[in-house]
């Protein structure tokens, strides 16, 4: 069984900090020639995972950004995560797999679809090339977020998904993986995304808001590093 330092989820206090958000955005347009400069992709393939609650128009500011750097970028397209994660991963894996017929995808995450994004590649290590997670709970699931109790669904639930989390590290995910958090994020505890088991994961601190991670200057610029790091091997 898999141990780990006590983790708490973020206080409610922690919440108030996510109204710093909007002042990404100001960061986003004040540094996009850098971001501009940005190594190019070469048409490789990178499917978009959107967070609980939200869909693909969370992230179609990254999206666009990636399409201008030359990736052919795909949203889910499966409307707005509902945090059904057995049923989202089987269809992100079929996904997956049929998009990897060309070559193998990478797969960009924020939140809980980070956590999708990293057990599909568990699942289909041969059509993923790459992860990289924004703000990602790998540790217990719902249970160390601002949320939890939107998943709880009686007494002991959430321990029971916290170790049917640590089982799936039975299977050892070899993919390279970059997890991006944030110990400013109000709605996930960053020591949840840290992952200390798996071999090839880079984790990655920047400063951000846990709203504010889909359109930090920073994470763009770890993913367009990474991104082309993982296309030139």
């Amino acid at each position: 069984m898999i141990t780990y330092a006590p983790i708490e989820a973020p206080p409610r206090a922690a919440l108030i900090r996510e109204i710093l958000t909007p002042l990404q955005f100001g960061s986003l347009a004040l540094q996009s020639p850098l971001l501009a400069a940005a190594p190019r992709g070469r048409g490789e393939r990178v499917l978009v995972l959107p967070g609980f609650g939200a869909s693909d128009a969370s992230t179609s500011v990254l999206r666009a950004y990636l399409g201008f750097l030359g990736y052919r970028v795909t949203g889910w397209g499966l409307g707005t995560n509902d945090g059904d994660v057995l049923a989202l991963m089987a269809r992100i894996r079929s996904r997956v797999v049929e998009l990897a017929r060309e070559q193998p995808v990478h797969l960009i995450g924020w939140s809980l679809g980070g956590y999708i994004a990293r057990e599909v590649a568990r699942d289909a290590q041969d059509a993923v090339a790459s992860v990289i997670t924004l703000g990602s709970p790998v540790v217990g699931g719902p249970k160390y977020t601002a949320v939890a109790s939107m998943f709880d669904a009686g007494e002991g639930a959430l321990d029971d998904v916290e170790q049917m989390v640590a089982t799936r590290y039975r299977e050892p995910l070899e993919v390279p993986v970059t997890a991006i958090y944030s110990k400013l994020d109000g709605v996930v505890s960053w020591r949840a995304c840290i992952d200390s088991w798996s071999p090839n994961v880079e984790h990655v601190e920047i400063v951000s808001t846990h709203a504010g991670l889909g359109f930090s200057a920073s994470a763009f610029s770890i993913i367009a590093s990474r991104l082309a790091r993982q296309g030139r091997r």
